[in-house]
């Protein structure tokens, strides 16, 4: 089994392949190729190596799509000043295939 952890976008993701993960936005049309560089732990059966911070190697991606996600409501209200303020928010991400560990 060979597992990995990759930080992009200042989150962390376990990652397998074959596996689909959603992203922070990267640059690329679909189909592009991606390296994920910073690679802090992976696993390859009963060999384990964790980096300090990371790993010399790459993960390998495949752009499949670039998206935004669902509406995210943002509501502000203070009570007896009759002020309300609605605002909707749709963030931007990029869904890759991981191709190569």
């Amino acid at each position: 089994m060979k597992l990995a952890v990759i930080k992009t976008g200042g989150k962390q993701y376990i990652v397998a392949p074959g596996k689909k993960i959603k992203v922070e936005k990267i640059a690329g049309n679909t189909g592009d190729a991606v390296k994920f560089n910073d690679v802090l732990l992976k696993v390859s059966g009963d060999n384990i190596e964790v980096g300090s911070p990371n790993i010399s190697g790459d993960v390998e991606g495949k752009i499949l799509r670039q998206a935004r996600g669902d509406k995210k409501i943002v509501f502000r209200y203070h009570s007896k000043t009759r002020y309300r303020k609605k605002k909707g928010h749709r963030q931007r991400f990029t869904e890759v295939e991981i191709i190569k560990i």
